[in-house]
């Protein structure tokens, strides 16, 4: 069975821009892929984390699509040219790079966000904001859960 990556945890960069992945899910992350791990961008502002072994499938996919299609286009651009190889380090570390965290308007503080198969990796600021938008009630269920129940 697969690891279910969940729970958010908040996390501050240190001063080379390195992000400690929180101990409980470095064995997670790590192991489906002999710790290689990649970390791009997503257009909603934040990072998608993944083992390589989860993010495979994924990058092939967008690899297929049409190149002279202006929408697949775009989002290969950001998806596959923003696509970063990581290690983590003895520290259980992992270096984001300036121009990942300059998209995602990452500074300082970081919020850690399991996915299920992936991690997210928001700025403070901007995790903040999506949570104020879907407590507000500003966000709608998405379609086909319009009977969910917790």
């Amino acid at each position: 069975m697969s690891v279910l990556f969940q729970g958010a945890s908040q996390i501050n960069l240190d001063a080379k821009g390195r992000l400690a992945i929180p101990v409980k899910h470095r064995d997670g992350l790590a192991a489906p892929s002999s710790g290689k791990l990649v970390l791009t961008a997503h257009p909603h502002k934040c990072l998608l984390l993944y083992p390589e072994a989860h993010w495979e499938p994924i990058r092939d996919r967008v690899m297929k699509l049409p190149a002279m299609n202006t929408a697949a286009a775009s989002w290969k651009r950001m998806l596959i040219g923003f696509a970063e190889d990581l290690t983590l380090d003895n520290a259980g570390r992992m270096l984001v790079s300036p121009e990942l965290r300059q998209f995602a308007g990452i500074e300082k503080q970081v919020m850690f966000v399991g996915q299920g198969s992936h991690f997210e990796v928001w700025s403070l600021n901007a995790w903040n904001e999506q949570i104020a938008a879907l407590t507000s009630g500003a966000q709608s269920l998405p379609p086909g859960t319009e009977d969910f129940t917790l």
